[in-house]
C-alpha cells in the first residue's frame, strides 16, 4: 500500500486480525497505551487456545471478538493483518465491503517507531528479541523510559499486572524495537541506530538479505554491527558510522579478553574491552552460552551508540532476567532431568540453543516441532544439518508434523524428510506425527540427568507442553 496515502493510524481505531500473536500482541499493547481505540480478534481466541492471555486483554479494555467480522463495525477503522491473512478471513471480506483502510503490523509498527526523537531498531536474523530485551533493560536502568515492541516476554517488565510483557509503553524520547527482514519490511524504518547481530538462512536467500540488510544499515543514523559475522561486516562498509562489537575478532569496538570468559550452565563471565578508550569493565551475564555473550556486547555496543556509558550498560547486564522461551529452564526434577522451553526454529538460533546445552554434560532430548510447512521446504536441509552436527551420538531429536492452523498452504512435504535427511548426516531422529505422543514417547526414554529442549514458533501452546513434560517427570 502507499504509506503517504495514509491517514495517521492514531486518529482511527484498531482492529487487530491475530491480536494474540507474537507480533500483533505487542503492537496492540502499544496503541492502547496511546490512547488509541484497540479491538481485535483471533483463531486461538475462538478455538480456546491460551485463554489467560485473551482473559487479560479483555481485563485490560481490549476487545475482544470472533473471527466472523462481527468486529468490523465502521469504514473509520484500520485493519492490521498480515500480508499472510488470505482475503477469504471474514475481518478483511468485512473491511473491503466498509471500505477500511488496511495495515500491515509492520507498517503501524513503523509509522510510530519512525517519529521517535530516537529510534533503536535490532535486526539480524538471530537473537533480535534478546538483545531487544537487553537494550531496553539498559536504557530502563539509564533512566530514559524507553517504548519497547519485542517478540517476546521481557521478564525484566512483567509482572503480575502485565505477564504478557512484550512491549513496554515509556514516557521518554526513545523507541526500541526488533524489525523483520522475513517479509521486507525492514525497509520500513528509519533508525538512530540501526543494530545488525547476523546474516544467514532463514525465510529468504542470501542474495536477498544482502540487499535488504545492506539498505537497513545504509539508512540508519549509526550502525552497529557485528565483526564475528562475515556477512554483517561485509555489509559495514557502506556505513559511515559503525560502532562495531565481536567476541573473537579483536580489532572491534567492543569486544571481550579471550581467556576471561568463563561459561556454566547458568550464565558467563567475561571482561569486555572498549577498544575506543582501552577501558575493561567485568560483565556478568545470568544467561548461558556464547550467542548471548555476543548479544550482550551487541546490546552494549547499542547502548554506547545511544550516548549510554560502556560501563554502566555492562553493569546493569547482572540483573538482566532474559525472555520467556529463550533457553527458559522449566525445571529440573527430583532425578535430575532439566527442561528447558526455547523459541529456536531456524538453523542458527537451533543451533545456538544445542551448543549451549552441549557445553555441558548430559544427553539432550530435543523435540523440534516445525512452525510451518513453507518454512520447513525452505530450510529443511539446513535444519537436518544442524540436529545431526550439533548433537552427538547419544543425544536424540523428535520431531512432530508442522505447525497448521489451516490455510493453502502446500502440505507435501512435511517432518518426514527432515527425519531421514538428520539420519543420512548421522544423527539419530524420530518422527511422530502428533505432538502429545511425541509427549508420552520423550517420557518413556527420559532418564537422570537428560536435558529436555521443546523447540518451535509460532505456537504459545509449546509453553503448556514444555510445563506439562515437566510436571510428569516430577
Amino acid at each position: 500500500m502507499d504509506r503517504d496515502n495514509v491517514d495517521a493510524p492514531d486518529a482511527h481505531p484498531l482492529f487487530f486480525c491475530g491480536i494474540g500473536g507474537s507480533g500483533m500482541l505487542p503492537l496492540a499493547q502499544i496503541a492502547h497505551g496511546l490512547g488509541i481505540e484497540v479491538a481485535g480478534s483471533d483463531r486461538s481466541y475462538d478455538q480456546g487456545r491460551t485463554p489467560e492471555k485473551f482473559a487479560w486483554l479483555a481485563d485490560n479494555g481490549f476487545a475482544l471478538f470472533p473471527q466472523d467480522g462481527s468486529g468490523i463495525t465502521s469504514g473509520k477503522q484500520i485493519l492490521i493483518a498480515s500480508a499472510a491473512v488470505e482475503d477469504t478471513v471474514p475481518e478483511v471480506r468485512r473491511a473491503k465491503e466498509l471500505g477500511c483502510q488496511r495495515m500491515s503490523r509492520a507498517e503501524l509498527l513503523s509509522n510510530l517507531f519512525n517519529r521517535a526523537e530516537h529510534s533503536v531498531a535490532v535486526g539480524g536474523t538471530s537473537g533480535k528479541s534478546t538483545v531487544t530485551g537487553m537494550i531496553a533493560w539498559i536504557m530502563a536502568e539509564a533512566g530514559r523510559d524507553p517504548t519497547v515492541m519485542n517478540g517476546a516476554v521481557m521478564k525484566n517488565f512483567a509482572d503480575g499486572s502485565n505477564p504478557f510483557a512484550s512491549a513496554r509503553m515509556g514516557s521518554g524520547r526513545s523507541f526500541v524495537s526488533e524489525v523483520d527482514e522475513s517479509d521486507g519490511s525492514i525497509a520500513l524504518y528509519r533508525p538512530s541506530v540501526g543494530v545488525l547481530l547476523n546474516v544467514s538462512l532463514d525465510h529468504k536467500s542470501i542474495e536477498e538479505l544482502r540487499q535488504l540488510f545492506g539498505d537497513y544499515v545504509a539508512i540508519s543514523d549509526r550502525a552497529v554491527i557485528n565483526f564475528d559475522n562475515e556477512e554483517a561486516r561485509f555489509l559495514a562498509e557502506r556505513v559511515k558510522n559503525v560502532v562495531s562489537f565481536a567476541v573473537h575478532d579483536q580489532s572491534a569496538d567492543i569486544t571481550v579478553e579471550p581467556e576471561s570468559i568463563e561459561q556454566d550452565a547458568l550464565g558467563i563471565r567475561a571482561a569486555v574491552i572498549d577498544n575506543r578508550t582501552r577501558e575493561v569493565f567485568p560483565l556478568i551475564l545470568p544467561m548461558p552460552g556464547m550467542h548471548n555473550l555476543s548479544n550482550a556486547l551487541a546490546a552494549i555496543a547499542a547502548a554506547s551508540a545511544s550516548g549510554i556509558e560502556v560501563r554502566s550498560a555492562v553493569y546493569v547486564l547482572k540483573d538482566f532476567a532474559g525472555l520467556a522461551r529463550r533457553f527458559d529452564v522449566v525445571g529440573t526434577s527430583a532425578s535430575g532431568i532439566t527442561v528447558i522451553d526455547d523459541f529456536g526454529h531456524n538453523p542458527e538460533k537451533c543451533a545456538a540453543t544445542l551448543r549451549t546445552l552441549k557445553a555441558t554434560e548430559g544427553r539432550v532430548i530435543a523435540f523440534f516441532q516445525p512452525h510451518g510447512y513453507g518454512p520447513l521446504k525452505q530450510m529443511g536441509h539446513e535444519l537436518a544439518e544442524t540436529f545431526a552436527k550439533e548433537l552427538g551420538a547419544d543425544d536424540i531429536t523428535i520431531m512432530c508434523d508442522p505447525v497448521y492452523f489451516g490455510g493453502t498452504v502446500d502440505r507435501s512435504e512435511g517432518t518426514e524428510r527432515i527425519i531421514a535427511m538428520i539420519e543420512e548426516h548421522g544423527g539419530t531422529a524420530e518422527h511422530i506425527p502428533e505432538r502429545e505422543a511425541c509427549g508420552d514417547r520423550i517420557i518413556e526414554i527420559a532418564s537422570p540427568g537428560d536435558r529436555i529442549v521443546i523447540m518451535g514458533a509460532r505456537d504459545d501452546t509449546l509453553s503448556t507442553f514444555a510445563r506439562s513434560i515437566f510436571e510428569r517427570l516430577a
